[in-house]
């Protein structure tokens, strides 16, 4: 960042000079020029005016020939409107190269005393991993390295949502339908045999919540006809029978979950992610009810005439909000707060960061507060990385429908549809069996990684598995083609240790082309740390593989004019492979070293 803080410094300085008025430095906006204009970078320039009580076209030429006359390195300053557009000479991007080709872990910045918990996936143990929870793991992982790649510890959990009513309806189903049938008799992943009696129980319900319709015309409402159907009532039976520890409920919970964990392990390998340490809600509910008597007893929730307990939000725009059921059971947000207190004892966090769906975020402004109003020390460092659905062509998924997407079947797709590309192309002839089926799950994986990680985490996402692999397009298979093609070029070179190189004293446009983009990582990486949006980085790894195609194509590296000229290429080809290496794998995606 050395170039922008320079530009800062003497801005601030000609502010000072000029106009005899004292700024800081860091509110000085540098930043990349539009496409449309020329230079290296751009100064904004309105703030002055105000302060010069000049137009921003005259205060821009004078701060623009100020900075001119103190950075001898500053070829030329275009000024439009409130905008100084500076363009440096070849040979001080030249020094930056040679800086950032000596830098084994060119942006990675310094170790910081800050610790974070990032929780992802949080799966309710009543059915499969599915594509939303894709999602969620790739955007958790990803952002779990980048923020330690920032400098900071991260401790990445997962809460497994264990116990409560959508647990029991797969319990019910299975007692009722299931002739004692295990993973192995069906064939199955363990999760994947839970999520089959989900689905069953939906269909049991079905029909009783239209008979229920159907005698009381009154009742119009779908969940409040469910509520009363004999099904549900068993279910809310055997949550009951649950929290009592009934030995039989307990030992029927604990064996189907066993399956799910099996089954979510095989998952989370496949897909390369980790936790540090698990949390389980059925560990965890307790010491929530414990903290909402705490409550009560400070006057912070109240006890409503039915016995169930709330929180009156209604002064901060909010809703009340039920902690408790009349029947004393736990629902989610009971939960949550024993957990967060948890972890603030297990890891003394000064940020706690939830990956959850966008659906839920009226459910955390709430947490957040009853977290606060209970007096928890860490409030202000909780933080919601909301994320948009994954949608597919024909709609949204439906988990209890079982309309969903499975993970492990959308993995499997991404592979196939990878090896077909990839055999298409007639170029793995020489791979042994085993090395095509690790380039498939290489490209198959990256693909559907990028295709979800390049989204900003907000947005909606439709995912389209042919559009996620195209060799041609904004893909992971494109980046990682380009990263093949410089390992090749190395292949022929015969030597991954290059010589030394004389510093040219000029550059092609495309050189410095890469050049630039090359010395912009630090600064993308610490944008997608402080924001926690992974998008800034897949976006970027695009960018230095397009810029390094349009370089490889304008500009001969093995063949160049003279040994000179070859050697300072393959050095730019290098930095420019490693720097794409590093920014694929903190989104979690692995380089091939041929395809």
């Amino acid at each position: 960042m050395y170039i922008e803080n320079l530009l800062r410094k003497h801005t601030a300085d000609a502010v000072e000079q000029l106009y005899g008025v004292c700024i800081e430095q860091a509110t000085v906006t540098v930043s990349e020029p539009p496409k449309q204009f020329t230079g290296d970078f751009s100064i904004v320039v309105f703030p002055y005016a105000k302060i010069s009580r000049k137009a921003p076209p005259v205060v821009g030429s004078e701060i623009a020939q100020y900075l001119q006359q103190q950075i001898p390195q500053i070829a030329n300053c275009q000024v439009v409107q409130g905008f100084i557009n500076v363009t440096f000479i070849p040979n001080f991007w030249v020094d930056a190269f040679n800086a950032i080709a000596q830098t084994p872990n060119y942006g990675q910045q310094s170790a910081k005393n800050q610790t974070i918990v990032l929780e992802y996936c949080g799966p309710n143990t009543n059915k499969a991993l599915h594509l939303g929870h894709i999602r969620n793991m790739l955007l958790g992982y990803a952002t779990t390295q980048i923020l330690r790649f920032n400098g900071y510890t991260v401790h990445p959990v997962c809460v497994y949502n264990d116990r409560g009513i959508n647990i029991c309806k797969s319990m019910l189903a299975w007692q009722k339908l299931g002739n004692n049938e295990t993973p192995t008799d069906a064939g199955l992943k363990g999760d994947r045999l839970v999520d089959k009696y989900y689905v069953l129980f939906a269909e049991l319900l079905k029909p009783q919540t239209e008979a229920v319709m159907e005698a009381n015309p009154t009742i119009t409402d779908k969940k409040a006809a469910e509520k009363l159907t004999p099904l549900m009532r068993e279910a809310e039976e055997m949550l009951l029978k649950w929290e009592a520890n009934d030995p039989e409920t307990r030992q029927l919970w604990a064996k189907m979950n066993g399956w799910v964990y099996e089954g979510f392990e095989q998952t989370y390998q496949k897909l390369g992610v980790a936790f540090e340490k698990n949390y389980y809600e059925s560990e965890m509910y307790l010491l929530g009810k414990k903290l909402i008597q705490e409550g009560l007893d400070k006057g912070v929730f109240v006890q409503e005439p039915d016995k169930s307990v709330q929180i009156d939000l209604t002064d901060i725009g909010l809703d009340k909000k039920i902690l408790l059921r009349s029947n004393g059971t736990s629902v989610y947000i009971t939960q949550d707060l024993g957990t967060a207190m948890l972890r603030h004892q297990d890891f003394a966090m000064n940020k706690m960061i939830y990956v959850v769906g966008n659906e839920q975020e009226y459910h955390f402004k709430v947490l957040f507060e009853c977290i606060k109003r209970l007096g928890g020390t860490f409030a202000d460092g909780l933080f919601h990385l909301s994320y948009g659905m994954v949608e597919l062509p024909d709609g949204k998924m439906k988990s209890r429908e079982g309309t969903t997407v499975i993970a492990d079947d959308l993995i499997t797709q991404m592979i196939d549809e990878a090896a077909e590309q990839t055999q298409s192309l007639s170029k793995i002839a020489d791979f042994t069996p085993t090395e095509a089926q690790q380039l498939f799950e290489t490209l198959g994986l990256g693909a559907l990684k990028f295709f979800i990680l390049r989204v900003n985490p907000k947005k909606t996402i439709l995912f389209n598995p042919k559009e996620s692999i195209d060799l041609h397009g904004f893909t992971a298979p494109f980046i990682q083609y380009t990263y093949t093609r410089i390992r090749s070029m190395f292949r022929k070179y015969g030597n991954e240790v290059v010589a030394p190189y004389t510093s040219p004293t000029d550059l092609a446009p495309e050189e410095r082309e890469l050049i630039s983009v090359i010395y912009h990582y630090p600064k993308t990486v610490i944008e997608a740390g402080n924001n926690y949006d992974a998008s800034v980085l897949a976006n970027y790894a695009y960018q230095v593989a397009k810029i390094f195609n349009k370089f490889y194509n304008d500009c001969p590296v093995l063949n160049a004019a003279d040994p000179n000229t070859q050697l300072f290429r393959l050095h730019l080809s290098q930095t420019a492979a490693r720097i794409i290496q590093s920014a694929m794998q903190l989104l979690g995606i692995n380089m091939p070293e041929r395809m």
